[in-house]
């Protein structure tokens, strides 16, 4: 209990930081809405193709503008020393890993929650006729991407380059979770039942399992000095 309480903790600062200084949502949503909107004028034929497209579209906005986000996750906590402190308290590297990884979360559902139905009105995808399975799978897929992002974003946030390096790093990596979601969600429009889908639903979650399991297990060492 005191290590989700600590995790919780660590995911109110970084939320608390950033309703005061406005910095990542803000990019990241600009950013994922400017691909979303880019792409949808690039590949937009008619309304079926548009429907074929969509979950592509999405996907690749999300994990673009994921991306910014998750390597500014660890920033704030180099900066002065920030992440010193935090070690020498009763927090965890597992309770550190879990606040980072939720803090980040947020920011990711709350671009997608932006994202989403543009991605719906611009390439008629049938989003809001298939809601509540269509928002498992992007949070099952978000899940194991922050996951993922937050773990390798941790191991290059003393690099200069670090931006560059995690893209390099992170999506080779989160691949599977990205192909999974773009294959489930083009079936899901293209008229496919939940139990037709289990199968990716199965993949995502084993993948948020490493990848969680994988962070709490391997974070110590990477911040090890």
């Amino acid at each position: 209990m005191s290590m989700l309480r600590h995790a919780l903790a660590i995911a109110r600062k970084d939320l608390v930081i950033e309703l005061r200084v406005r910095e990542v949502v803000p990019t990241m949503t600009l950013f994922a809405a400017l691909v979303a909107v880019l792409s949808s004028m690039s590949l937009f034929v008619d309304e079926t193709t548009g429907r074929q497209v969509a979950p592509g579209v999405l996907w690749i906005a999300v994990a673009f503008a994921g991306t910014l986000g998750l390597s500014r996750t660890w920033d704030r906590e180099r900066e002065e020393g920030a992440l010193r402190a935090v070690l020498l308290s009763p927090a965890s590297p597992a309770s550190l890993f879990l606040g980072k990884a939720l803090g980040a979360l947020v920011f990711v559902l709350v671009t997608e929650c932006v994202v989403a139905p543009l991605v719906a009105l611009l390439l008629h995808a049938p989003l809001f006729e298939h809601f509540v399975p269509f928002a498992a799978l992007l949070l099952l897929g978000t899940v194991g991407f922050v996951a993922a992002g937050t773990l390798f974003g941790a191991l290059i946030a003393r690099t200069r380059a670090r931006d560059l390096l995690l893209a390099v790093v992170l999506y080779p990596l989160v691949s599977p979770a990205l192909l999974c979601g773009v294959v489930a969600t083009r079936e899901l429009f293209g008229g496919a039942s939940v139990e037709q889908l289990a199968d990716w639903f199965k993949l995502l979650m084993i993948f948020d399992l490493v990848f969680i399991a994988g962070g709490i297990a391997l974070l110590p060492t990477l911040l090890s000095d």
